[in-house]
């Protein structure tokens, strides 16, 4: 039996437009896409000799064929016709769930990623991002990691210059948010502010932190500011300690702050803390 150890990266959106909705019932978007250093932990192992198994170490997380990451795995020995006579997936959890930050879908990109390690590399990265796409829409980015222009149903990507070095509060409230529900009523909403893509690839290029900042928006933030006015009450706090820029990231609920330094992202931390137990300080990566 074989142990394979892979790190799966959380994301965040810049920016992230919708574009309109398609004939196969997805949605066409653009956004600007972040992995940052909050991670979960997969460990697979290979040759149990059992049936496929999965273990997270978070509540209420599903651990059969629903999971991204058994998706995954199923996925890619199929394509490539592997037996691994029998599959262990273990996930400890650190990501939080229903957070818009690409948990699941992280752990499956992990997933991709050590069993084509393991069988030696037959597959490049985009052909493994491109292999993702069967799986869901963020596993393609996930799967590759960095900043990356994604279009699409999540397929399309394109490498961007590195985020420019700064640090991150993320903040999840208690709440979260039905992905299926807000892309219902985004299909019936005006939406008067779109972001710049072009302006945030700029602004990367030229790696200007302040003005990638200027250029980050998320066209559901405002939707689901509407219903959860605690949002705004996350933001100002962010907005008071320095962050450069505050937004929700995906579908919700989390909410992102740039700060310029550590410095300023422990206060930030630490005044979010008081009433909420899931902040988190991490990097770009």
């Amino acid at each position: 039996m074989t142990t394979l150890y892979e790190g799966a990266y959380a994301k965040l959106n810049l920016t992230l437009d919708v574009l309109g909705k398609r004939k196969d019932g997805y949605h066409d978007l653009q956004s600007v896409m972040q992995t940052i250093s909050i991670r979960d932990d997969v460990e697979i192992d290979i040759g149990t000799g059992k049936e496929w198994k999965l273990l997270c170490s978070m509540e209420g997380i599903p651990t059969d064929r629903r999971n991204l990451a058994m998706k995954a795995a199923a996925v890619y020995c199929d394509a490539l016709g592997k037996d691994p006579g029998g599959l262990e997936i273990r996930i400890h959890k650190r990501i939080p769930s229903g957070a818009g930050m690409g948990g699941g879908s992280a752990d499956a990109a992990a997933v991709l990623r050590a069993l084509n390690r393991h069988y030696g590399e037959p597959l490049s990265l985009p052909a493994l991002a491109e292999l993702g796409a069967q799986v869901g829409s963020d596993v393609p980015f996930c799967t590759i990691c960095g900043t990356a222009m994604v279009e699409g149903r999540g397929e399309r990507l394109r490498k961007l210059p590195d985020m420019p070095d700064c640090v991150f509060v993320v903040c999840k409230p208690e709440f979260s948010v039905s992905t299926p529900e807000l892309y219902q009523k985004i299909d019936t909403a005006a939406i008067p502010v779109r972001p710049d893509n072009r302006a945030m690839e700029s602004a990367l290029l030229a790696g200007d932190l302040e003005a990638v900042a200027r250029q980050v928006y998320n066209v559901f933030d405002p939707v689901v500011t509407a219903e959860h006015l605690e949002l705004n009450y996350i933001k100002s706090i962010c907005n008071s300690y320095g962050s450069l820029a505050q937004q929700m990231t995906g579908s919700g609920s989390a909410v992102f702050a740039i700060l310029p330094s550590f410095e300023y992202a422990a206060v930030v931390c630490n005044m979010l803390k008081e009433n909420y137990p899931q902040v988190y300080i991490a990097k770009p990566v």
